[in-house]
């Protein structure tokens, strides 16, 4: 039976006797006359078998399908790749996280493009995939959303709760001795129990709940857990939506406004979340040229009190936060304190005021407190500037409660060396450990630091030392961790020429990063400096690293 449903693009794939080429391939993929008639949807997943995280979506994405069909179109799944930080992490390997990133979203818009699909899902898991498929949407422009896959149980040891934070900051501990080699192991095999995203508020799920809150994830989806009975049923929903997006022609560039930036910057701060939360917003909203920068990032953090008793630094994980009532229940607490737009639509039709008004709370639950009584009375994430950052760098307080720290610097030109340092005992109470040439260019990639940062904190250094580095850190690192610093040190900033036992002041209440040197001290170590040779020469990571911006603009590869 011809579809109703508008056929806006894909029409010019499928119909006339000159696309009789066209339907003959496929037709050999097993389409028919009435699939011709629809709208073809790509379901888009980056299932793959070296994580846990995106381990579901081949399943998923079977109903997500169905959903599309028994709402009127024609699905066609394809997939791209994905990288795990947490196998790469401590490896050279972990170059290719922030690069696939960007790998992702051009996949994912080649496949769109090419095949002139009228919508699309997105289903989504491990850390990058999840602002890929926003960019890549941002990019293309057609009616689509983002279906998180969902998060991961937490494993169980000696009758607490743990998470591969855990196993990190237990390598740390081990380095030093504090643990010993079965106690790790013991961490090891019950940390990541199947299927699913890293289970705090790290990377994923700052992200899932940015999506909701940004309007491109239906809401209550994405906090619905992978393993849940109820995750096929929203996969099956996240097709019935797209049909609706794609009848009525809604756009992700209505979607995402500033006003919705400025709620999913809110629902970040809220929950404690990732600081990779803001290169990927940034990123987001340069692709649909909407003005946001740093200062936003600091001024919607500071008015945003944290709301949420996660993980890294809280009590709970993210199957907690479905079992409470879901992240609605943060939406209802920032919509009551006029800390987000109420106004702002969501792909699924309904306001977040109307979001917020249907949450429903779980009796006793005690993950999302009322805003009357908030965890912290201001977000985490907090901008700085200084002799060391002119370009801005990100400091995530939730895990630590120092605002002011003054040092000398341990530097290091990469993260090996650091860690290395670190398990030898050499970083001591007070110190600032610098940790350079690890930014988008220098790295290339922009690794995370959470070997360094996890070896600090399992080591017990976690309230006496600092670091700084122009790379960036994993959702699950706590503590007094200063990243993305910009101008990067392999592009010349200021960070190139700091030197061992330099004293370094971080001061969170002045905004400020500085070393004790002059201006002119550090602009005649620059006219001295010589950038160092690159680390590939050819290949994605050669082409990544000529071609990637600053932190500071959300790390994008530019145009030209």
């Amino acid at each position: 039976m011809p579809s109703q449903l508008p056929r806006r693009i894909s029409s010019v794939v499928t119909d006339g006797f000159s696309r009789a080429g066209a339907r003959a391939m496929l037709r050999g993929a097993g389409l028919g006359d009435d699939d011709f008639a629809r709208p073809m949807i790509g379901i888009a997943t980056e299932w793959i078998e070296t994580m846990p995280c995106n381990l579901n979506q081949r399943e998923l994405a079977q109903d997500v399908k169905a959903g599309v069909r028994a709402a009127g179109g024609t699905p066609l799944e394809f997939n791209t790749i994905a990288i795990s930080d947490g196998v790469t992490m401590g490896t050279p390997g972990m170059r290719a996280s922030l690069v696939s990133r960007e790998v992702i979203a051009d996949s994912i818009e080649l496949v769109a493009r090419g095949h002139q699909f009228d919508g699309l899902v997105c289903i989504v898991g491990c850390d990058k995939t999840i602002p890929a498929a926003a960019i890549a949407l941002a990019r293309l422009d057609v009616p689509g959303l983002v279906f998180y896959n969902g998060s991961i149980a937490p494993g169980r040891l000696n009758g607490r709760v743990v998470t591969i934070q855990d196993v990190y900051e237990g390598i740390g501990a081990h380095a030093l001795g504090l643990i010993t080699d079965d106690d790790l192991l013991g961490l090891e095999r019950v940390a990541c129990p199947g299927a699913g995203a890293c289970g705090g508020q790290f990377t994923a799920n700052t992200m899932a709940t940015a999506m909701e809150f940004l309007g491109l994830s239906p809401a209550g989806l994405n906090d619905i857990p992978a393993t849940h009975p109820a995750k096929p049923e929203a996969a099956e929903r996240a097709g019935r939506i797209v049909m609706d997006l794609v009848r009525d022609d809604v756009r992700p560039s209505q979607i995402v406004t500033r006003a919705a930036l400025e709620n999913a910057v809110a629902a970040i701060a809220a929950t404690g979340g990732s600081t990779n939360g803001v290169l990927h917003l940034l990123a987001i909203a340069r692709e649909l040229d909407i003005p946001f920068d740093l200062e936003d990032f600091d001024a919607i953090s500071a008015r945003t009190p944290v709301i949420a008793d996660l993980k890294p630094s809280g009590r709970f994980v993210a199957t907690d936060v479905h079992e409470a009532g879901g992240v609605a229940l943060v939406a209802r607490e920032l919509v009551k304190g006029r800390l987000a737009d109420g106004s702002v639509r969501n792909v699924d039709g309904r306001t977040l005021a109307e979001i917020a008004a249907g949450a429903e709370e779980t009796v006793g639950q005690e993950v999302i407190v009322r805003l009357e009584h908030p965890i912290k009375p201001h977000g985490g994430l907090v901008v700085l500037r200084g002799n060391l950052a002119p370009d801005g760098c990100i400091i995530k307080l939730s895990g630590s409660e120092r605002l002011f720290h003054s040092g000398p610097a341990r530097v290091f030109d990469d993260e090996e060396a650091c860690f290395a340092a670190i398990a030898a005992r050499v970083i001591g109470p007070g110190d600032v450990v610098v940790v350079r040439y690890e930014g988008p260019a220098g790295g290339p990639g922009m690794r995370e630091m959470l070997q360094v940062t996890g070896a600090i904190v399992g080591g017990g250094l976690g309230q006496t030392v600092a670091l700084v580095t122009d790379g960036r850190f994993s959702g699950v690192t706590r503590g007094l961790m200063v990243g993305h610093v910009a101008p990067e040190a392999a592009r010349g900033g200021p960070l190139a020429v700091v030197r061992d036992g330099e004293e370094i002041t971080i001061d969170i209440a002045g905004r400020s990063l500085r070393v004790a040197l002059t201006d002119d001290e550090i602009a005649a170590r620059l006219r001295d400096w010589q950038a160092p040779q690159p680390r590939y020469d050819r290949g994605v990571f050669a082409r990544y690293a000529a071609l990637v911006g600053s932190a500071s603009e959300g790390a994008m590869l530019r145009n030209g």
